[in-house]
């Protein structure tokens, strides 16, 4: 129930509806109303201090655009009062033409979301692996992603942190904190904002500035000494002015041991800072500055060897869960400048700032937003595993990354024509080291080899989105997008320290498409929404970037291109008490980008990223909210997925391997893949069940448990054995303490409740196949203190 009302005291009467019980609420509000004041209030109790189930539900908007926000004047002071309580978010969200998995800070916090990695166990057909254990991430939605531990390429699946794309997923690190909401949307993207590409995005919102003092810290310890520790501050500093400053820190949790070494691995060691100063000169403009830090010094976790491509020169001995070998030899670290007790481990630096303008025209609202980001990443890895100088690997990466968009929006969102136009323009500067010890790898190898590079890049795209509203509650819409991609490779050199040196020609990469979408929506009643929708996706080709040793590895890979076909509903059965979504879809793949290996003579097998002539990739998801009873509330998303190459011939490394340890000889063993499973997750669910009651008057109480399941996975082309992730099943628990007011709140969790073995991502180095092991059971407390 919502009323609006007239009055110049808002804040004073603000303040008593805040304090006021839900039914002296309604009493008040029918007074009001029957003076015929009829100016609207909006907001007076600020949005991150209501609990999820008391949250008001948005109204629904008029276009089909994601970003699509309703303007409201700057000096309208508002407050509004809900008078029923709402079990589900996003209520507007329910009349968009989307499968876009929305997730709310509160959801973020109860499911320990501390990293981009994360989030795949809140969404379905979702996979973010860290590569070796590192900070440096690949996303995969729907079976589109780029397995990229170069990452001198741009993902399939773009980031994008306050509406600020980030080309290099790495640069995204340290950054979920004070983090308001999350939306993971797959199918191709760009027609509405920011870089085309062909698999989808994930836009992370963090909090913004408030015109009132709020603020709060946040203790969390646990297990294997881990502690986080969150805090912000948030007010006006003038009339027109607001400010909002929060801060993180990580330190522990280190539950890998090496018992060669005696060391414990993967303890965190991470800062991390984000201001940012909002200012509305006038009542139709709107500026706002945001600067961010993150210094990360973490420990990596190490994989553990699951096949041994030299067996009769390396012992891997059988490790505990828990253990893993490593071993940093002194010539290779004086080689790379770091201490011979540096453990595997990151020492990142990320800084970067972006300043958005919007301005009322009238007729639509003008908005440009610039971005600076900055990366210097120096990251030490033992990748195979063992106490052996034959796959050890240090990398020093400094790069940054501007970008600027200009776009116009339609304004008024209750007319049939909605509209949005714009350009992007984003341009990257990148240097490379990579460091290798190859010193136990004999008779092939045995030295310390360098290979480094400069790269540049540059892209300018130009998007227009159009929805119009036809009579019977149908709702066409289109977009367009072309996007022009220009990069090279420049400087590259490989040194082989006392064998040779070696220097390779420069290599360029240029694409110009065009993609766009277009569908239709029918608003069938009032709580059911069907959809039709088709989509190309697009993403520019690249180089193979480290450990070269032929001129052939530099050859560019071409672009890859999506033609997405999606259906689905929205759906609120019973309003209030059962909530269905559900999409099927069918993508027809082209020139996918994969990483695939060529044979050296005299060397081995190499990662090359090659192209996939033609595969497919199908499947469907669900989402389903149910409050069936007063204090019970359920959540569950299930996708199942399906992909098969129908064109590709590729070196089996595998193969090519076992053949050299049986002959001693490199001879090159090609499969051909057409028709082979291509080995995605093909089921992944997860889900919770919350129980919320208040035990006394003021005071609410909420415990519950949550899961997810996923799928095995094949690490390689038509993958078994070895080659293929398991699949695995967990669990975790909470329950959480407040008053009413949330002013404090006190939690016990538990993440891994069953204390399962499992891995999450796997990866080659030179002499072992490896999986990288999930974390084990942990069992914290959280503290929160908000005023």
């Amino acid at each position: 129930m919502i009323v609006s009302v007239r009055h110049r005291g808002v804040s004073a009467l603000a303040c008593m509806m805040r304090r006021a019980r839900p039914a002296g609420t309604v009493l008040l509000l029918g007074m009001l109303a029957s003076t015929g004041l009829t100016h609207s209030l909006r907001a007076a109790t600020p949005r991150h201090r209501l609990h999820p189930a008391n949250r008001p539900a948005a109204p629904a908007p008029a276009s089909t655009s994601t970003r699509a926000h309703p303007v409201i004047p700057a000096n309208a002071e508002a407050v509004m009062v809900n008078g029923a309580r709402r079990a589900f978010h996003f209520a507007a969200a329910q009349h968009i033409a989307d499968s876009t998995t929305r997730i709310t800070a509160e959801t973020l916090v109860r499911k320990g979301v501390v990293g981009l990695t994360d989030l795949q166990n809140l969404a379905p057909n979702v996979t973010i692996q860290s590569l070796m254990g590192t900070a440096s991430t690949n996303f995969f939605i729907r079976g589109i992603g780029f397995n990229d531990y170069t990452q001198n390429n741009t993902s399939s699946v773009m980031t994008y942190i306050d509406g600020v794309a980030f080309p290099l997923s790495t640069m995204a690190a340290g950054m979920m904190f004070d983090v308001e909401g999350v939306d993971i949307q797959p199918g191709p993207t760009g027609t509405t904002h920011g870089l085309a590409d062909s698999g989808g995005e994930v836009d992370i919102h963090t909090a913004d500035p408030t015109a009132t003092w709020h603020g709060g810290v946040t203790q969390d310890i646990a297990s294997y000494a881990r502690s986080r520790t969150d805090l912000y501050v948030s007010g006006p500093l003038a009339d027109t002015v607001s400010f909002r400053i929060a801060g993180q820190t990580m330190h522990g949790g280190g539950w890998q041991t090496s018992p060669a070494n005696d060391t414990h691995l993967g303890n965190a060691d991470e800062g991390a800072l984000r201001a940012k100063l909002r200012w509305h000169p006038d009542e139709k403009t709107d500026v706002l500055l945001t600067g961010h830090w993150v210094q990360d010094n973490s420990g990596v976790v190490v994989g553990k060897p699951v096949v041994n491509f030299l067996p009769a020169v390396q012992h891997i001995p059988t490790l505990g869960y828990q253990q893993a070998d490593w071993d940093l030899r002194p010539r290779f670290a004086r080689l790379i400048g770091r201490s011979p007790d540096t453990m595997p481990s990151e020492h990142n630096t990320f800084w970067g700032a972006d300043l958005k303008i919007s301005r009322d025209l009238g007729f639509g609202t003008l908005q440009s937003t610039s971005a600076y980001e900055t990366e210097r990443e120096g990251e030490y890895t033992d990748q195979d595993g063992t106490i052996y100088a034959s796959g050890d690997q240090y990398r020093n990466i400094v790069a940054n990354a501007f970008s600027q968009e200009l776009s116009l929006k339609s304004r008024d969102r209750q007319k049939p024509l909605q509209w949005v136009a714009g350009m992007y323009y984003n341009r990257v500067r990148m240097l490379q080291q990579f460091y290798f010890d190859f010193t136990d790898y004999k008779p092939l190898r045995g030295y310390l080899s360098e290979t480094s590079f400069n790269q540049s890049q540059q892209t300018f795209t130009q998007y227009a989105h159009i929805s119009y509203r036809l009579p019977y509650r149908v709702t066409v819409f289109g977009g367009i997008n072309h996007e022009a991609d220009d990069r090279q490779l420049i400087g590259l050199r490989t040194v082989h320290f006392g064998v040779n040196d070696l220097n390779f020609h420069n290599e360029g990469a240029a694409a110009n498409q065009f993609t766009g979408t277009v569908g239709v929506q029918w608003q069938a009643t009032r709580t059911l929404l069907l959809y039709y929708k088709m989509s190309k996706g697009f993403k520019p080709g690249g180089f193979t970037g480290n450990n070269t040793v032929v001129q052939a590895q530099l050859t560019p890979f071409g672009p890859e291109s999506v033609l997405a076909y999606e259906a689905g509903f929205k759906s609120d059965l019973v309003p209030n008490m059962f909530r269905l979504n559900a999409a099927a879809f069918y993508y027809d793949y082209h020139g996918q980008q994969y990483i695939s290996s060529y044979l050296v003579p005299s060397y081995g097998p190499l990662g090359m990223f090659v192209n996939i002539p033609k595969s497919e990739i199908w499947g469907i998801e669900f989402s389903a909210e149910l409050h069936p009873l007063p204090h019970v509330y359920l959540t569950q998303n299930l996708g199942y997925e399906r992909g098969k190459y129908q064109k590709f011939q590729a070196l089996n490394s595998s193969a090519t391997n076992a053949y050299y340890t049986t002959h001693g000889v490199w001879q090159a063993v090609y499969t051909d893949f057409d028709g082979v499973d291509s080995g995605i997750p093909k089921l992944t669910l997860n889900g919770s069940a919350d129980y919320r009651i208040n035990p006394f008057h003021a005071y609410e109480l909420e415990t519950g448990l949550d899961w997810m399941y996923r799928d095995s996975q094949a690490l390689i082309a038509g993958g078994l054995g070895a080659y293929r992730l398991p699949s695995y099943f967990l669990m975790g628990a909470h329950m959480t303490f407040r008053p009413v007011s949330d002013r404090w709140s006190a939690t016990i969790y538990a993440s891994n409740l069953l204390n399962r073995q499992y891995f999450v991502a796997g990866g080659q180095a030179t002499t072992t196949y490896f999986w990288i092991p999930g974390p084990p059971r942990f069992i914290g407390g959280r503290f929160s203190l908000n005023f």
